[in-house]
């Protein structure tokens, strides 16, 4: 029985390994043309992209919190780069890279991760959305070529109609491949036949390498270059330099943090598994500061190729590694046969991510469900695609809480009766807190109550300084009507913020009886 369990646990692991090695390369393929337009979104080189693919891909890989992510440059980081590149120069980009490691592994440190579990469902819905929808709209650029004048239009006749074929190509393959066989890929696969169908038939198809020169403006560019070589950015190390990157470094910072954080959160619903956010915050911090003196645009994880790689097989921690030790060999030696692979093979495969990754069951339940969390999905995805996702999560956590504010707000209530002693008591129910202190100030009557009234808040607690100044305004009105306000059965907490308060709040105690209550301390 021991030697059957493990021959399976040895075949089970190389065929981790195999799916490891082969979507780990899937994903190198995407990730040269993704990496060069992010580097021509942010303004600089393509091998700044490039190598920032690599470096921040295997050192997130290697000792990142999710096995199977993939990380390196993106768009969301490009859009607020090229402000600096533009301002600035280079050099003060890759300061600022190295700042914001510093910024994700301080979070890291402080175990900052952990606060991703407040977005909620209809937030990450949303970003899944509006993200597929990016990712879509991206691929729409590469039906594009330039004309005479160098500007940009619309492919027509032919070469449209080769590249939609390509694309539908690409795409059959990948759906229908896993149905007859799963030894290999199917997006490895859709690349490797595509690529052999168009350099067979010599049809006239955009490549890897026209896309370069159309983004480089140079008709000789190549993806081609050596190792990254160890450098200290050139600039000032004076207040004035700390003063012009930080902001851009806590940006970064956040938006990396953020993007990386949901794409974790996304994998461990999708494998069933559980990543640790705060590695991985150390992880992107880590990698972020290596590649700002070699040479990067720095990056966070990616959640195109994360997909790939996860549709592909890949699992573990070789799937990275392999996609960033073969995105350098591609550089180092393979550019001439990479530069020849035909760009609709590549935007069939992120096609399919955009299919796999939007949520269609949103579509389905959005009749179902609340009409705040129907109108967040929409919310979040909108902002997605016309800011960037870091807002747009931002805005969705917002208004979810500002939701259940104002829910919880209509909560609280009241039961009231007379004791022994002749005095009202007033038992609380729902939490006292910012939203519903208007409503609890509404619950207690001072001109006709008697002398002494007890608030019970055995079924209450005060959640906030705003609970606290409710409390002192009830006190206020009872004392201006010559009457005793008593406190009885506060939590722990409650009692903690109370005395905290110092002389915020004046009121009458009851002391405890002396059973012992249920805590409500918080997770």
């Amino acid at each position: 029985m021991s030697s059957q369990s493990n021959t399976l646990q040895t075949n089970l692991n190389k065929s981790n390994v195999k799916n490891d090695l082969l979507s780990g390369l899937t994903v190198a393929l995407a990730l040269v043309p993704e990496a060069v337009a992010f580097a021509f979104v942010a303004g600089v080189a393509p091998l700044v992209g490039l190598y920032a693919a690599a470096i921040v891909g295997f050192i997130t890989a290697a000792m990142g919190g999710r096995p199977g992510m993939i990380s390196g440059a993106t768009g969301a980081l490009a859009v607020v780069m090229v402000t600096l590149v533009m301002d600035h120069g280079v050099e003060y980009l890759f300061a600022t890279v190295i700042l914001m490691g510093i910024i994700q592994i301080t979070a890291g440190f402080l175990r900052l991760g952990k606060f991703i579990r407040i977005v909620p469902y209809p937030v990450m819905l949303g970003f899944v959305n509006g993200l597929a929808i990016v990712i879509f709209l991206a691929q729409l650029g590469q039906f594009k070529i330039p004309n005479a004048e160098g500007a940009l239009v619309w492919m027509q006749g032919s070469q449209l109609w080769i590249m939609l074929g390509l694309v539908a190509l690409t795409m059959a393959i990948i759906h229908f491949l896993p149905k007859i066989t799963t030894a290999v890929p199917s997006s490895l696969a859709a690349i490797v036949v595509v690529t052999l169908i168009t350099v067979f038939f010599d049809l006239d198809a955009r490549t890897v390498v026209d896309f370069v020169a159309t983004m480089t403006g140079d008709l000789n560019a190549s993806i081609a270059g050596g190792l990254p070589d160890f450098s200290i950015p050139m600039v000032p190390f004076n207040l004035e330099t700390l003063i012009i990157i930080a902001p851009y470094a806590f940006i970064l910072a956040s938006i990396g943090l953020i993007e990386s954080l949901l794409t974790l959160r996304l994998i461990d619903e999708m494998t069933e598994t559980h990543g640790q956010g705060n590695k991985e915050c150390v992880a992107q911090g880590t990698a972020n500061i290596v590649t700002g003196f070699f040479g990067g645009m720095g990056g966070c994880a990616m959640i195109g190729q994360s997909m790939i790689n996860i549709n592909s097989g890949g699992r573990g921690r070789l799937s990275g590694i392999t996609a960033a030790v073969a995105l350098m060999l591609f550089i180092l030696f393979g550019a001439s046969l990479i530069e020849q692979i035909p760009l609709a093979a590549l935007v069939g495969v992120m096609f399919m991510v955009v299919i796999g990754t939007f949520e269609w069951s949103s579509l389905r339940i959005i009749k179902k469900i609340p009409k705040h969390d129907a109108f967040i999905i929409v919310l979040v995805s909108g902002v997605t695609v016309f800011t960037d996702l870091a807002i747009a999560v931002f805005v969705g956590v917002v208004v979810a809480a500002l939701v259940f504010a104002w829910d919880h707000a209509k909560h609280i209530s009241t039961k009231s009766y007379s004791d022994a002693n002749g005095w009202k008591v007033y038992e609380l129910y729902g939490p006292l807190f910012f939203g519903s202190a208007s409503n609890f100030a509404e619950l207690f009557d001072p001109k006709n109550d008697p002398d002494d009234v007890v608030v019970e808040f055995l079924h209450s607690r005060v959640a906030d300084h705003s609970g606290l100044e409710a409390i002192d305004a009830l006190a206020e009105r009872y004392e201006r009507a010559g009457k005793r306000l008593h406190i009885r059965h506060l939590s722990r907490e409650c009692h903690t913020l109370l005395k905290k308060a110092g002389d915020i709040v004046e009121v009458n105690y009851i002391e405890d009886p002396s059973y012992q209550i249920a805590s409500d301390k918080l997770d």
